[in-house]
C-alpha cells in the first residue's frame, strides 16, 4: 500500500464564490473532516483556520450558499470553524475525484491559498492511477511524494525521532526557544549527553520537520 501526497490547483469555478479580500485573510486551513449529504444537496466541514476569524464570519454571512457557520478560537490568530453550505456542481466534481475504490484521503486536506489544496491519498497504486486518471482535466495536479505507506508519516510521531523530541523538549525547558532566549546551546547539550554540533543538528534537523509541517502539511 503507498501513500502519496498531492498539490492541487483549482480552476476559478472550484474556488470559493467570494470577493478575494476577505481570504486574504486566512493564511492556512486544515479541513479536518467533512461530510457531503447529496439528498439535501449541503456540504458540513470542519476546518482548522490561521487567520482573521471576524473575516470568516464576514464571508459566511455575505454568501447566499452558507446555512450555518460556528466559529470557536484558539487563540488570538487560529479557530476552528464549522460551516453548512450548498453542494456546488465544482465541488461535487472535486470530491468525486477521490472516491474511488480502494483509496481513502488522509487528513486534513490543507489550503494553502484560494486555488492551491495539498491532500494525502493512501491506497493501492491501481487506485492511485485511477485517481489521476479522473481527475478533471482543469484541475492541475502535482504529485509531490510516492512512498511505502508508514502508519506514523503523518503525524508529528512520524516527522520526528524519539531522539529529536527530546532535544526540543530539552531546549524549550531550558529557554533556547524563549524571545529574547535565555537558554544556551551548551545546557542543551549538556542535558542530551552530547557535543554542541551534535545538538545543534538534532534541533535544526527536527526544526526543518516542523517549517515543512507547517508550510506544506
Amino acid at each position: 500500500m503507498q501513500s502519496a501526497d498531492l498539490t492541487l490547483q483549482l480552476p476559478p469555478s472550484m474556488r470559493l464564490p467570494s470577493p478575494e479580500e476577505p481570504l486574504e485573510s486566512f493564511q492556512r486551513e486544515e479541513v479536518l473532516s467533512w461530510e457531503v449529504d447529496r439528498q439535501s444537496e449541503t456540504v458540513r466541514f470542519l476546518s482548522l483556520v490561521v487567520g482573521d476569524s471576524s473575516a470568516l464570519g464576514n464571508l459566511a454571512e455575505n454568501l447566499e450558499s452558507v446555512h450555518r457557520y460556528d466559529i470557536t478560537p484558539v487563540d488570538e490568530d487560529t479557530f476552528y470553524g464549522y460551516v453548512e453550505m450548498d453542494l456546488r456542481a465544482a465541488d461535487a466534481t472535486l470530491l468525486g475525484t477521490f472516491d474511488v475504490p480502494g483509496l481513502v484521503i488522509v487528513p486534513p486536506m490543507v489550503y494553502t491559498g484560494r486555488e492551491n489544496v495539498h491532500v494525502t491519498v493512501l491506497g493501492e497504486p491501481e487506485a492511485m492511477s485511477r485517481l489521476l486518471e479522473r481527475a478533471p482535466d482543469e484541475v492541475d495536479i502535482e504529485v509531490t511524494r510516492v512512498s511505502e505507506h508508514q502508519r506514523r508519516s503523518e503525524t508529528l510521531a512520524g516527522r520526528l525521532t524519539a531522539r529529536q523530541f527530546e532535544a526540543l523538549e530539552v531546549a524549550r525547558d531550558g529557554g533556547y526557544y524563549e524571545v529574547p532566549r535565555s537558554g544556551a546551546l551548551t545546557t542543551v547539550a549538556e542535558e542530551l549527553e552530547c557535543s554542541e554540533s551534535a545538538a545543534s543538528t538534532l534541533l535544526r534537523s527536527a526544526e526543518a520537520e516542523l517549517v515543512d509541517a507547517a508550510l506544506l502539511r
